[in-house]
């Protein structure tokens, strides 16, 4: 079956797997914050509105400015974005023809951007009984070999957080060979304890760092991101970005946003208490699950190697799993959910329950 690339747009999925859609069904292929957007956004949303006639600032100074103060980093060091989709876009335009080495399994988007601009693109798959555990010095000798390394932390499905001294010496191994290490930190903010890795940027001029601010915000709609570099590196971005890419209403939903601390300290804690919550059902159940430092986290019922009879089931039921047939290394084995409200979680472990019913585990 030709599956959707990504999560989101359920009626697509449920159209590809033959079955009518439920007027109910819960979306969790999505991983946007279950709190939804920071009520600031509403209160200010008329005053939004105001400016819609205006042309948006193409070079986001304020915006710009504000996130540069906020990091201790130079306004050159740092380019906003349509999204974090248009960032990895022109990433890809400035590395191609490179080597690219994608660590598996990972964002569809990454290999996607690397074919479309003819990237000689290697693989190395994270095991899942090793927990998708990341060991640099196991990778130097493809690294020699490569222009640039993918790495997504937490990592986009499974969650796996690596911590800063995993970074540092996966930095180490780039600086030696001339390698870019593109750090792809959409979901960071969902991390309780995180060490911030901007300072890093200071030390190695290989880093790349991407961030969002659609996922803690739940703000897809919206389209925002920004990316932290070395001067040569946003210089080069620019090059290829087109003139207006970010509308005036993102620009200004952003400087609204990138400093809400205590939302996203909120946020951490309600994904925290949820996600213990389901785990401990998951092993009453018996179903396995990846132990995720995000807003979201797989799952597999074991007495199936290949997930579409549970994905089937839960859309016949009205949850919407992200399958995970394009990602190499899981390929179906597993199925992505976010946390969502505490009601919609326990909705899951309703049809989970039933799922169980029909197929009693002997485990």
């Amino acid at each position: 079956m030709n599956w959707p690339m990504h999560g989101a747009n359920p009626q697509y999925l449920y159209e590809r797997a033959s079955i009518e859609m439920p007027e109910n069904a819960l979306d969790f292929s999505a991983n946007i914050n279950p709190l939804g957007p920071p009520p600031i956004l509403l209160d200010k949303w008329e005053e939004l509105f105001q400016t819609v006639h205006l042309y948006p600032d193409p070079f986001a100074s304020r915006l710009k400015e504000k996130i540069s103060e906020l990091h201790g980093v130079h306004p050159k060091q740092l380019l906003i974005g349509n999204g974090a989709a248009e960032i990895i876009s022109l990433l890809g335009r400035i590395l191609a023809g490179k080597k690219v080495l994608l660590l598996q399994p990972a964002f569809s988007e990454y290999e996607e951007v690397c074919r479309i601009n003819a990237c000689a693109i290697s693989h190395h798959y994270l095991a899942a009984e090793n927990d998708w555990e990341l060991s640099p010095s196991v990778l130097k000798k493809e690294i020699s070999k490569m222009d640039a390394v993918f790495l997504c932390n937490p990592n986009n499905p499974t969650g796996t957080f690596y911590p800063k001294q995993i970074i540092e010496e996966m930095l180490v191994i780039c600086e030696q060979n001339n390698c870019y290490l593109i750090l792809d930190e959409a979901f960071y903010d969902f991390v309780q304890d995180y060490e911030d890795m901007v300072p890093l940027l200071k030390q190695y001029s290989k880093l790349i760092i991407l961030r969002s601010l659609t996922k803690m915000y739940s703000i897809p709609g919206i389209r925002l991101g920004y990316v932290f570099a070395s001067k040569q590196v946003i210089e080069q971005l620019q090059h290829f970005q087109s003139q207006w890419s970010i509308n005036g209403i993102a620009l200004q939903v952003g400087e609204l946003l990138i400093d809400q601390e205590e939302f996203q300290q909120k946020t951490q804690t309600f994904v925290q208490i949820e996600k213990k919550k389901l785990y401990n059902f998951f092993i009453k159940e018996q179903f396995m699950h990846s132990e995720s430092a995000a807003n979201y986290y797989l799952l597999r019922d074991p007495l199936f190697i290949d997930q579409k009879e549970l994905l089937t089931f839960l859309l016949n039921n009205g949850i919407i799993a992200r399958h995970t047939y394009n990602y190499p290394s899981l390929e179906g084995k597993w199925l992505r959910f976010a946390v969502k409200s505490k009601e919609e979680n326990q909705q899951l472990q309703g049809v989970l329950t039933k799922w169980r019913q029909v197929h009693p585990s002997s485990l």
